[in-house]
């Protein structure tokens, strides 16, 4: 079973990070760090890619559960919880990095919340409570739904930012199928969260729902950038 040691040293990850740093690795190579071996015919490096290939990359890769990546060949419990933690790593990471980020339009909101939400195989409806300057004060999770919906009301919703005094606020949701075109239920959410923010003052910056990049549809849907906000 060939393992990490047995590649020539050029091709070893764990010896490139140390001499180029993790940004020079590949996914592959990074997957193979934590895999360490491989499998007969297969390095960790090729087991690394054909997960990823096979799921469509990182995101997808992150959203399957402990006993789905226990299933890959090449796995098995003990890798696949190691795995499941770098995912999450990652998510509570984002989530630290999000009170300081400035919101002032769609592609920043994807930006920041892509890491946290990217990865989930449940919808999560989130909010980020902005300044005058619109930078981020604080966010918190609403509601987790199932693998297509959530569900929450305007009032729920609008309470973290009457309770904290913000200037506004930005909603934000995700599509586990990677496609982020709204349903009917986001947009009638978006219509009556508009009509309850704009009643208490309150300034309903966008609503961003997040997806996966694709040949057939955009990384994100943001409402106000559609007109429809």
């Amino acid at each position: 079973m060939p393992c990490l040691n047995d590649l020539p040293n050029d091709q070893r990850p764990r010896e490139k990070m140390a001499q180029q740093g993790a940004g020079a690795l590949s996914d592959a190579e990074l997957l193979a760090i934590f895999l360490r071996v491989g499998v007969k015919g297969e390095s960790a490096v090729q087991v690394g890619q054909r997960l990823l290939t096979t799921h469509g990359g990182l995101a997808s890769l992150g959203r399957l559960e402990i006993a789905q990546l226990a299933g890959e060949h090449g796995l098995g419990l003990a890798k696949a919880a190691q795995l499941a933690a770098a995912f999450e790593l990652g998510a509570r990471v984002a989530r630290e990095r999000a009170p300081r980020e400035t919101l002032d339009c769609p592609e920043a909101i994807y930006e920041c919340f892509r890491p946290q939400l990217g990865h989930l195989a449940h919808e999560s409806l989130r909010i980020a409570l902005l300044d005058t300057r619109l930078r981020v004060t604080r966010f918190a999770t609403l509601s987790d739904g199932s693998v297509n919906e959530t569900v929450a009301h305007p009032r729920d919703i609008v309470q973290p930012a009457i309770l904290h005094k913000s200037y506004g606020f930005v909603l934000v949701h995700n599509h586990p199928s990677g496609d982020p075109s709204p349903s009917r239920a986001d947009r009638d959410l978006t219509s009556r969260l508009a009509e309850a923010a704009a009643l208490l003052q309150i300034n309903f910056l966008d609503h961003v729902i997040i997806g996966s990049p694709a040949e057939t549809h955009e990384a994100y849907f943001s409402f106000r950038e559609a007109g429809l906000l």
